[in-house]
């Protein structure tokens, strides 16, 4: 399989979050910026330098590239920890803790790719949120995984399909950057 076949990681997060907004974003290659966008963009900027740190007993290894040719998935983890032999996947999150599936499954996505490039098994990875200043732990459940491999395989079939409707989750489409090309309350209000 050619790199370009493999889906990023980012997507599957989009898929999650509302196969409508993954279908304008990796089909169609619509992009906006919102205050969400542009604030998560401004948190990131020192996370994206690749790199590696010691912080204590902990080694940070930040940009790292993942992939699993097993699930064709690969793209970039913000870091991962090492610490008592552990590897602990962390990525960085503008918004609240809030147990967003879709955070998860690209954080689950990413653990799979490390697994399968190292040979280790990972437990759990952790997503920081900006906004309340904390980790959240979260487990590689095998509900987590095979959902997580399920998405994959959805995301992967609904490449070259038609356009999905807009979601039913009025705060999802609130708080989305393509609302403004997505139109789903419009969109609703045309079907009634």
């Amino acid at each position: 399989m050619k790199e370009q076949d493999y889906l990023p990681l980012a997507y599957l997060n989009a898929w999650e979050y509302c196969p409508r907004r993954f279908f304008l974003e990796y089909q169609l290659g619509e992009m906006a910026d919102n205050e969400h966008i542009i604030m998560g963009r401004h948190l990131h900027r020192n996370i994206d330098r690749e790199g590696e740190s010691q912080e204590g007993d902990t080694i940070v290894y930040r940009q790292q590239w993942v992939w699993s040719d097993r699930l064709l998935i690969n793209g970039v983890i913000d870091a991962v920890e090492e610490r008592e032999g552990e590897l602990i996947p962390l990525e960085y999150k503008k918004g609240r803790m809030a147990r967003h599936l879709n955070d998860h499954f690209q954080l689950c996505g990413a653990a799979l790719c490390l697994e399968e490039r190292t040979g280790r098994t990972i437990a759990h990875g952790e997503i920081f949120y900006y906004a309340n200043r904390r980790r959240e732990k979260v487990l590689f459940t095998p509900e987590l995984r095979q959902g997580t491999e399920e998405g994959i395989k959805a995301a992967q079939a609904a490449i070259g399909g038609a356009m999905p409707a807009p979601i039913e989750h009025r705060k999802k489409c609130r708080d989305c950057s393509l609302q403004g090309i997505c139109l789903p309350f419009e969109m609703k209000q045309l079907r009634r």
